[in-house]
């Protein structure tokens, strides 16, 4: 089932008690299980990026993108009870995700590989015409073929100036230094949303759920990631620190969001 826009992503929450269940999941943090032995059954959520070649969209947009499908999901009424208690469809696969360390995956499509995209549980994200859609995590080793078959290396945009960030929403700033391609980026932007939602106070989830996970992603320099960490100390702000599977050195502060 597609859902798109962020009109889309906002039509349904659920009543308030498979709400606040499924928020609860994510305010409790994740589980942190250690790996399987068997490296094909490593969990993780696919976020696949419509990077098209003849007209690719602005990096901060797709990003965007990434981050509202990934907390979209997270929070979506499949992956929690419904109003009688029985699981939803997706339950099962995503509390096994959380439970372990949570891993996300980007993938490039253009075409027929982002139409065939669509047919694989989850939700995609239209922000400005840049699309992003979050999938139903899965062991690495049984993912869709449709899915597997996208590349992952490789996939970088050049970065934009989005311009002045809309009031009244929250920030999720980049570590400029760290140099991320955009399809690191996009797993890390789709961390923070998730941390920022689980600190978030059941009605402000909610709240921000209607607004359609609107947020905004930035780069920051130097100066101002030096500020932001601060704001990290007292509290204000929420920092993803990395695993270091990828790109980035272990325990990396790749993101900070700021509500």
């Amino acid at each position: 089932m597609t859902e798109s826009c962020r009109d889309a992503v906002t039509a349904e929450t659920g009543d308030d008690d498979s709400w606040a269940a499924r928020h609860a999941v994510l305010a409790a943090g994740y589980g942190g299980s250690p790996d399987p032995d068997d490296p094909a059954q490593v969990l993780a959520m696919p976020i696949v990026l419509h990077i098209p070649k003849a007209d690719p969209p602005p990096r901060s947009a797709l990003l965007e993108a990434a981050a509202t499908a990934a907390v979209a999901l997270c929070l979506d009424p499949r992956v929690g009870p419904d109003e009688t208690g029985a699981p939803g469809p997706w339950q099962e696969d995503y509390l096994a995700w959380v439970g372990s360390r949570i891993r996300k995956v980007s993938r490039r499509a253009r075409g027929a590989q982002w139409s065939a995209a669509q047919d694989v549980d989850g939700i995609t994200v239209d922000v400005d015409g840049a699309q992003a859609r979050a999938l139903v995590p899965a062991a690495v080793g049984t993912l869709d073929p449709r899915i597997k078959k996208l590349q992952i290396g490789g996939t970088d945009l050049d970065h934009d100036d989005p311009g002045d960030i809309p009031d009244g929403i929250p920030v999720l700033w980049i570590n400029s230094a760290l140099d991320m391609t955009v399809g690191k980026a996009a797993a890390q932007v789709g961390h923070a949303s998730m941390l920022l939602a689980g600190a978030m106070s059941t009605e402000q989830a909610r709240a921000w759920a209607a607004t359609g996970y609107r947020c905004a992603v930035r780069d920051a320099d130097v100066g101002l990631w030096e500020e932001l960490t601060i704001e990290v100390v007292r509290g204000r702000a929420i920092a993803v620190r990395d695993a270091g599977f990828t790109e980035v050195a272990p325990g990396s502060m790749t993101v900070i969001a700021c509500p």
